[in-house]
């Protein structure tokens, strides 16, 4: 472990007076849990608890190529088995960390995190009765919180449905069916676009349906969803065709809880480029305000963010969803004035403090920044 880190029994957390250490954690297994979906489970050098809730991501700080890299990833293990930390990562094309974790962790090796953390949890948004609707690796979270209830509530009302490819597509596939047999509170069911398997794949007590999600569909397998709590993750077009079911049957909206890393790396990677570029003629720009840091001072544009000139200027922050989500980029303005999109994440407090989000965050005057 990191001599800066303080292991505490039923938590885990950064000294808060080496706000820029972090935690090691150890990889002590991987498998795979589809052709191109890996799960890596993670353990402190010694034994110790995790403390977190159920739904949190934790973020990975790596270095490749030469150059930090930061991404976060739900939790896919549960508090209520609260040695180890379990994250499950889908191959993506132009994925960094997700390809350079699935081609190069293994076993006994260590890496760098911060602490979980995120919005999207079981504990803070309360429930009676559940509905959890997931596409694809939005499973993550979903998995995370049926384990926890399974685990602590034996009589959870809980209606689970996922959508994937084919069968042989399904994350945590067995577990979640294990689930089901055990718990007759816990109902599951898929959404296939297709089956591909000759051999029978219907397993009471699991549900299975052929085609996408439709309002009808929802009805029939969840009959009583109005009556529930809807936990929502998973691809970008999949939550909006949700919602657009959702509207479509009157749901009231206020029980829809959704979680989303829109995170578009190849994008990211190139506006900082641009911004390393553009940053001369944007000093000498009339449009441009002065953004300082210490003794650092960069022109930008009023399109660009903080976040472009902190990395422009190769000075060290975590930004791991990009999309105003995890806030994990936290900084502080102490002079002038910004517009931000996103304050997901901060508090009423720290916004009138002058906290912002870089990833979101613009200027309309010349500022001072406090990272």
């Amino acid at each position: 472990m990191n001599m800066s880190v303080i292991s505490k029994a039923g938590t885990l957390f950064i000294d808060p007076k080496r706000q820029d250490s972090f935690n090691h954690l150890v990889c002590v297994e991987r498998w795979y849990e589809t052709t191109d979906v890996v799960s890596f489970r993670f353990q402190a050098g010694e034994p110790m608890k995790f403390d977190y809730k159920p739904g949190q991501f934790m973020t990975f700080v790596l270095e490749i190529n030469g150059e930090q890299a930061c991404r976060s990833y739900t939790l896919s293990s549960s508090p209520s088995r609260p040695y180890s930390l379990m994250v499950t990562i889908k191959r993506v094309a132009g994925g960094l960390v997700s390809n350079y974790l699935i081609d190069h962790l293994l076993p006994g090796q260590s890496v760098r995190v911060l602490p979980p953390t995120g919005q999207f949890n079981l504990f803070d948004i309360p429930a009676q009765k559940y509905l959890f609707l997931s596409a694809g690796c939005g499973i993550t979270p979903m998995y995370s919180m049926s384990r926890y209830l399974t685990d602590s509530q034996m009589d959870a009302d809980i209606a689970f449905l996922h959508s994937a490819r084919t069968e042989v597509d399904i994350i945590f596939k067995s577990s979640l069916e294990t689930m089901a047999q055990r718990h007759r509170s816990f109902k599951l069911g898929y959404m296939l676009e297709s089956v591909t398997s000759t051999k029978p794949w219907h397993t009471d007590p699991v549900s299975y349906d052929i085609g996408r999600l439709s309002a009808e569909r929802l009805r029939n397998l969840v009959p009583d969803f109005a009556g529930r709590t809807i936990f929502l993750c998973g691809p970008e077009p999949y939550m909006q065709a949700v919602k657009s079911i959702l509207n479509e049957l009157k749901f009231d909206m206020s029980q829809l809880h959704h979680e989303s890393f829109a995170t578009a790396v190849k994008e990211a990677q190139s506006r900082v480029k641009q911004a390393e570029v553009l940053g001369v003629e944007h000093a000498n720009a009339s449009s441009s305000f002065m953004l300082s840091i210490g003794d650092r001072k960069r022109a930008l544009s009023p399109e660009q963010t903080l976040l472009e000139a902190i990395e422009a200027e190769g000075l060290p922050i975590i930004a791991a969803c990009r999309s105003g989500v995890c806030g994990a980029c936290k900084c502080q303005v102490v002079e002038g004035a910004t517009e931000s999109s996103s304050t997901m994440t901060l508090t009423p407090a720290e916004i009138e403090a002058g906290y912002v989000l870089a990833c979101s965050t613009k200027l309309t005057s010349d500022a001072t920044l406090l990272l």
